[in-house]
């Protein structure tokens, strides 16, 4: 597939002294170890260690006045845990969120803070998915979940209200084949007036840019990447893994809703981005960046650019349910 013209993705401005912090931050990470998916033993000693630092979070969610409802919902013969998070006023939308973590790790409750900061800037209501992980669970199974989470909301609950897609990393490649999946129903589909996208994954046989991943790279392991995502996918070849949607890059896209779509310029997955990008774009309204000096995961980080990323994301969704309201 060709790469994409210049104007199809721009690269985000940042003035030089958030540039220079972000450099700072990086020379730190460069003394972290890389992440890889090798075997069970490095996920589950991670997934330990997310759950000891997640034992305060109900305090600081309940010092901003935000209500935690844990729901096993029950949609096409599976039951998918969902976090779902509300503020003080009413929702104005609602957003489905689906975390990231390789696959392998994660839960609905890491992507608290990320949640409370867009519930406080745009009045939306918050459903993050706790679907199963690799590799107890096959990609086919966690593919079900997130189908059967976005169908439960989409055909019982919020009634009336704009619906807004989020995924991160392994989130955002969920997200992304969700919104395929739901094209077998078109009325559910329309609901849904936008989605946010960061760094997502949409080849898993491996864009350019993963296959050139050199050891130099930050938080992910970039010669390992290709053979991480094939014990995602056992037993097939790279033409069976290219096939949506789990490899949402060669969906046909079309019904898919506007898009925003950010990618660190140091990112091993930057091309998934850049690519899906230029396919999108020819059925729905696309805002896609670069992010200068951000390598994956930059979204968490505590540096300005990062919050400044973030505004934009809160930005975009609120002048998406300002248009869903009219």
């Amino acid at each position: 597939m060709p790469l994409p013209e210049d104007d199809q993705v721009s690269t985000m401005v940042f003035d030089a002294v958030t540039l220079a912090q972000a450099r700072r931050f990086n020379r730190q990470l460069g003394w972290a170890p890389r992440f890889r998916i090798r075997n069970r033993v490095i996920p589950v000693l991670i997934q330990s260690l997310l759950y000891l630092s997640q034992l305060t979070g109900a305090h600081k969610l309940a010092r901003a006045h935000i209500r935690v409802e844990r729901r096993v919902v029950h949609n096409d013969g599976v039951n998918v845990p969902l976090r779902i998070l509300t503020g003080l006023r009413p929702a104005r939308a609602v957003l489905l969120d689906f975390h990231g973590g390789g696959w392998v790790i994660g839960n609905a409750q890491m992507n608290d803070a990320l949640n409370l900061a867009i519930i406080e800037a745009c009045d939306v209501a918050v459903v993050s998915v706790d679907y199963r992980l690799a590799p107890a669970a096959t990609l086919q199974q966690m593919l079900h979940d997130c189908l059967a989470a976005a169908r439960w909301l989409l055909e019982t609950q919020f009634s009336g209200l704009p619906v807004l897609v989020v995924g991160e990393s392994a989130g955002g490649h969920l997200a992304a084949a969700t919104l395929l999946r739901l094209q077998a129903w078109p009325q559910l589909l329309a609901r849904i007036r936008g989605a946010v996208l960061y760094y997502g994954v949409y080849d898993l046989a491996g864009t350019p840019s993963v296959h050139a991943a050199g050891p130099d790279t930050l938080v992910l392991h970039g010669p390992g990447m290709a053979s991480s995502m094939r014990l995602l996918t056992p037993g097939v070849q790279n033409e069976q893994r290219r096939q949506p949607p789990i490899s949402p890059l060669y969906g046909a896209l079309a019904g898919m809703p506007p898009v925003l779509m950010f990618a660190g310029e140091r990112d091993p997955l930057r091309d998934d981005t850049v690519l899906m990008a230029q396919r999108w774009r020819q059925v729905a309204p696309v805002e896609a960046h670069l992010v200068p000096e951000a390598p994956h995961g930059f979204i968490r980080f505590p540096i300005a650019l990062a919050r400044q990323v973030q505004a934009r994301t809160h930005a975009w969704i609120n002048e998406r349910i300002a248009l869903a309201m009219r």
